[in-house]
Parts: structure tokens; sequence; C-alpha cells
């Protein structure tokens, strides 16, 4: 009787646990459908404008727009730095499907292994992987034919030098990003460049574009630069120091033409050159621009400015004679050489004749400060202000420390360093009447006023009377004669320093000089490195390639002759006449 009693009591138990498990279950999913609410409010109310940029995140990309680089030109507009668009192969690894033949016919069409290709498919982690910059339209047309999913084309630009090695150390290059990387594209980088713009897309999950949503902001390109140099000037100045380059099998060299009266730059051009349009293998010194860069003593380049250093001070006169003796000067336990014994000299035969033992003489007669002073004055010790990166300052050393010796060697271009750039704009001062014209790369539409009182006019034309008896069959660059034109300049010849002293078989052969004398329009500096033919005297190495480019540069510019008749230019008269002291 008891056992029949007991089973309504566990029935209604297991009823009443039943009722409240459904209860449990509703109220929990009651619980869980307001958590989802809330949350939704939460999101939707509070948290909107978050999400919407988690969402645009997702699908939406600000994709770059290249800006156009500004073109380089000559100053007549001839074209020497192009930007040209190119097509640049991209791929999203995550998207691509490619089979193993698929990828090595693309790789066989990029011209890259199959394996590196490959490890850059792989990436899948990344969205964005470039697979060949700046193809060729051919190649380009090749690889999207190929119908691989994932791989995409992107607009670039790529810089283009018409002109080539002729230009290549003064215009410098781009990486392959469009950035200036040497010359002038570095220094004008800002200016050409321009601003990049920017459109907003919209990508699916693969990373295709599936819309095109708007444009942010159109690419602003960059700015023209219009340069001091005429291409004519600049062709026939390169060929001639090639020619000579090769002929005297010179280790290297560099010219600069300068227009006298702007102090515009019409011709720079450097030896050994390189292919910027191809830079494989390419050397970093070939890249340097010796003419700006570099720095070498000058040798007797400098001896006009310790003449009209002197005359100004009043220590000397144009028809002062000093005796340059035998050919041999002690001075404290150092001998200075001339190459021969000149014995009596007037100021205008020591620059005629190059003698080192009558430059040194002069410049003994003056106060180390006020010398110092002079050739601060010309330039020497400070880089010029030409916009160009790296320009050399050369080496002035402080007179305070200078000894006997020091000063004398200065006179005639050992003990200090030069660019030959330096050198071209110094002699501007003889020029010009004494004054120093600023140097500039850019074309002047309005020629500068502004320049340096160096020397008095009376001092500088003194001066370049006396060189145009350097190119007389009597001084030592007959060779530097220009048919119908009168010619003043002075030839360089040095020993080049090494391991701290002079080496005995290496020099610098060197010629600057100015045409017309009567009125200078043009300045043209020639440096040739180490002439290993036989020969290496600048009257006979480097006067040469001053006269073809002088010629040739006054007919481009239409100079009148000043002395079409009297001028007939002769061959060497003889050996003595070509050799200088040193």
């Amino acid at each position: 009787m008891s056992r029949i009693a007991a089973r309504p009591s566990s029935h209604l138990l297991e009823l009443h646990l039943q009722r409240w498990r459904g209860r449990v279950v509703a109220a929990l999913l009651l619980l869980w459908l307001l958590m989802l609410v809330g949350r939704a409010v939460y999101l939707q109310g509070l948290h909107h404008d978050f999400l919407q940029r988690k969402g645009d995140a997702v699908v939406n990309r600000i994709l770059a727009l290249p800006a156009h680089r500004g073109m380089i030109t000559d100053r007549r507009g001839e074209p020497l730095a192009i930007s040209t668009p190119m097509e640049s192969l991209w791929a999203n690894p995550g998207s691509v499907s490619a089979t193993p033949e698929q990828v090595r016919h693309l790789a066989k069409v990029l011209g890259i292994p199959a394996a590196g290709l490959q490890t850059r498919l792989n990436e899948k982690d990344r969205e964005f992987v470039y697979l060949k910059r700046q193809l060729p339209p051919d190649q380009a047309v090749a690889a999207t034919q190929l119908g691989i999913p994932g791989l995409y084309l992107r607009r670039e630009y790529r810089r283009y030098y018409p002109s080539a090695d002729v230009t290549a150390q003064l215009l410098g290059f781009t990486n392959v990003d469009d950035v200036g990387q040497e010359g002038l594209e570095l220094t004008y980088q800002n200016w050409l460049a321009g601003i990049p713009g920017s459109r907003r897309v919209i990508k699916d999950r693969r990373g295709n574009i599936v819309e095109d949503v708007e444009s942010i902001q159109s690419p602003k390109p960059g700015r023209d630069l219009v340069l001091s140099i005429d291409m004519k000037i600049q062709y026939l100045a390169y060929r001639e120091l090639q020619n000579a380059v090769v002929a005297n099998k010179a280790k290297d060299g560099a010219i600069v033409v300068l227009d006298a009266r702007t102090g515009e730059i019409l011709a720079l051009a450097n030896l050994p050159s390189y292919n910027p349009n191809n830079r494989e293998g390419v050397k970093l010194w070939q890249m340097r621009n010796h003419a700006v860069t570099d720095e070498y003593e000058p040798g007797s380049t400098m001896k006009p400015f310790t003449v009209a250093a002197a005359l100004d001070a009043g220590t000397i006169r144009p028809d002062t004679v000093i005796d340059t003796g035998d050919g041999s000067y002690l001075l404290g336990n150092r001998r200075i050489h001339d190459t021969h014994a000149n014995g009596m000299l007037t100021i205008s035969q020591i620059i005629e004749k190059s003698s080192n033992i009558g430059a040194a003489k002069i410049a003994l007669e003056l106060r180390p400060e006020y010398f110092w002073n002079e050739l601060h004055k010309a330039g020497f010790g400070t880089a010029p202000k030409v916009g160009f990166p790296g320009a050399a300052s050369g080496r002035l050393r402080p007179y305070q420390s200078w000894r006997p010796i020091e000063q004398a060697t200065m006179a005639y271009g050992n003990g200090i360093a030069v660019s030959l750039l330096q050198m071209a704009r110094g002699y501007t001062v003889f020029a010009n009447d004494g004054m120093m014209r600023p140097v500039s790369l850019l074309r002047q539409d309005v020629p500068s006023a502004s320049g340096v009182q160096v020397f008095s006019p009376a001092a500088a034309r003194a001066v370049r009377a006396m060189m145009e008896t350097v190119v007389s069959p009597e001084g030592t660059a007959p060779r530097a004669q220009v048919a119908g034109y009168r010619v003043a300049g002075k030839t360089g010849t040095a020993h080049k320093p090494e391991d701290g002293r002079y080496s005995a078989h290496k020099y610098i052969a060197s010629f600057i000089g100015m045409a017309p004398a009567s009125n200078p329009r043009l300045i043209v500096a020639v440096m040739i490195d180490e002439p290993d033919a036989g020969q290496y005297y600048g009257g006979i190495v480097a006067a040469p390639v001053f006269s073809n480019v002088m010629s040739g540069a006054l007919r481009v510019l239409d100079v009148p002759p000043d002395n079409p008749t009297g001028n007939v230019v002769l061959p060497p008269a003889a050996r003595h006449a070509e050799e200088e002291s040193m």
C-alpha cells in the first residue's frame, strides 16, 4: 500500500521540474535576445561611426596617383630629362590562381627567375606585391594576356635622358620611384616632383577593384626646369674632351664653358661618363661630376691672380723686371725650378713663359694677409653657389700658418686646391674688368647685376693683355689660338699629390682662357687628369681642346671676330714654346 502511494508524489515532482526547465530555457532565450538587442542598439546607435569606418576599411581603399615629374630642358628648350608613362605589374597573392606552367611563362615574359616569382606569389598574407616595375608596353601586354587572375597593372613614370652620357653627371638620375638621387635631379627634387593625387575605390575581399568611387585629389605635375646649358655647345665640348682623353690615354677629364658676361654655364662635361638610362654595372666614381665636386692643384693657371694682386698692391708694375736666374731658386731649404733658364723677365714674360721663380718672387713681396684676402675674394676656399650637390670649396689654408715656401708655391698653384668650376668662375675677373660674376646652371632671363670687385679694372685689363702672349708662338700655348679671334689664357701643368708627396709621373694638364680678348664673351676651362701618351704639358694636351671648343662655341653664338685678318693660327714653333714650368 505504501508503494502505491509513492508513485503520484514522484510524478508530481517530475512535472514540477519540467515546468522549471522550460521557464529557465525561456528566460535564457529572452536574456540572449535582450543582449542582442542591446548590443545592436549600442553598436548601431552609439558606435555607428566606428563601425562605418571599420567597414569602409575592409572595402574602401585610397589609391595614390603619381604626379608627372617636370621636364628638364636646355636654354633653347631641348628636352634633357623626360618622364614617360610605364606600367608596373603587381599582384594580390591571396587572389592569384596560377598553374606552375603559367608561373614559368610569366617569369619568362618578365625576365625574372621563376623561383623568385613563385616566392612572391606565395606571400598570401599580403595584399600587394610588386612583380616587376616599369615594364615596356609589349611586356605589360604579354603579362596580362596570360589570363592569370589576381594580377594588375599600375601606371608609373620612368625618367628618360635623351642626351645619355653627354649630360649624365650634370643631370644625375632618379630611382625607380622617380625621386632624384644625384645631380640636378636631386637638387631640384621638390621643384620637379609635383604633388601626387589620390582616388577612392571599393575592393572585394580578394582585393579586386569593383567600383571607382571618386577622385579625392588630382595629381599636380612638377614644374619644368630650364638650364643655362646650350646643348650645341655641350655636345661640342663633350666630343672634344672625349677625343683628348682617348688620344692622351688619360684617366679622366672635365670641361666648363661659361658666358663671361652673365656667368651662365653653357657646357659642363666630364669623362669617363655613363648612360643614366641603363646604369647596370656603373661604378660610383663614374657618377661624380669632376668639374664641380673634385679638387686638384691648379698649377700655373694661378699665376694671373698672383700678378693681379701684386699690381693692385703696387709692389710691381707691368714693366717691372725680375731676375729668374738660371732656372733654380733656393728658398730656405727648398728649391723652386723653372723648365728653362730665362734670366731677366718682365711681368708679362713671366706669364708668357710661365716662370715659377718669377711668380714666387712676386708673391713673397706681398703681405700674407693681403694675398690671402685677394685669393679669397676671387672665390678660392668657398664653394660656388651653383645649386649642385657636393660642390667643392677647395682648400685655401689660413695665412697665419703660412711659411715663406708655402706662400711662394701658392703663387704658381701648388699647396692650394680648387675645382675646375672655381677656376672658370675666377677667370671672370679678367673678362669683366676685375669683377667676379656668380655662376649659374639655370638660364638667366635677366642677367645678374651682382658681383664682387676683386681687382681694379686696370690690373685685370693688364693681366688679360699679358695672357694674350701665352698663345703667341713664343708662349706656352700656341695651340690655343682661334682663327679670327684674339685669345687670352693660361696653361697649367701640375704634379699630382700622392701619399704625402708629389708624384714624379702623374700630372694634371689644364688650360683656361677667354675670347674675344678685346671684349670677352666666353671662358673655357679644360682639365685632363693623368695624360699618359708621352706628353703632359697643358699647352699640348689641354690647349687644343680649348681651341676647338672655343672656335665652335663662338660660331654657335654668332660672336663677331675681333681680329679677322691679323690672327693666323700657327703650329707650335719650337718645343720650348710649349713647355712650361711646373
